[in-house]
């Protein structure tokens, strides 16, 4: 038996999802929901109590993709040091955040409701610790000087979404170029861990 109840939850939550990426949270009303996903406004609300707890579990969903992305890019790999691996998650959030800017825009700074705003809190958190379990690997083995992995990767993640900020922004006056950006984060990173810059190796 097709349970419709739960095609219709998800045809809201691809509705929202779609209206983010075109023009952030602000741009996906319940209307708007609503009709993407061809049901009434009260449809919705059978669903979820307000927007916020829709988009919360919105943001729960796309933010668990984004860290399978993350910790799939930092796994190990042949002749990998920590480092190319830091590198390459950060990459990897950076070149995804570029090529969906409006989702990236809404999950990294746009205003939203609280509810939503602890979903952000939370990956930001999980993203953290990803980071700060890699670094605290290449202090062990010598890769990177001494230091506090928590603080460095709270100042990683910190630092890499500050700099994604203008140019996902829908105010943005140019479209970013992204191979520049990652690259420019990616040195970045390799400075802010002890690391020296491929470029500048002796």
């Amino acid at each position: 038996m097709v349970d419709l109840a739960a095609g219709t939850r998800e045809r809201l939550l691809h509705a929202a999802l779609e209206l983010t990426r075109e023009g952030g949270y602000a741009q996906a009303s319940v209307a708007a929901i609503a009709a993407g996903a061809g049901v009434s406004n009260g449809a919705l609300y059978r669903h979820w109590s307000s927007k916020g707890e829709l988009f919360a579990e919105l943001f729960r969903t796309v933010c668990s993709r984004e860290l399978e992305a993350l910790t799939a890019a930092g796994l190990p790999r042949a002749e990998a040091t920590v480092v190319e691996r830091v590198e390459a998650v950060l990459g990897t959030f950076a070149a995804r955040a570029l090529r969906n800017p409006r989702l990236a825009w809404a999950l990294i700074a746009e205003p939203v409701d609280p509810l939503v705003e602890a979903e952000r809190l939370a990956y930001r958190r999980t993203y953290r610790q990803h980071l700060a379990a890699l670094l605290r690997k290449g202090i062990a083995v010598g890769e990177l000087p001494e230091q506090d992995a928590d603080l460095t990767a709270a100042a990683l993640v910190g630092g890499v979404g500050e700099a994604l900020v203008g140019p996902t922004s829908p105010v943005a006056d140019t479209p970013p170029d992204a191979d520049v950006i990652v690259a420019a984060l990616q040195c970045f990173a390799r400075r802010a861990v002890g690391a020296v810059p491929p470029a500048t190796a002796r």
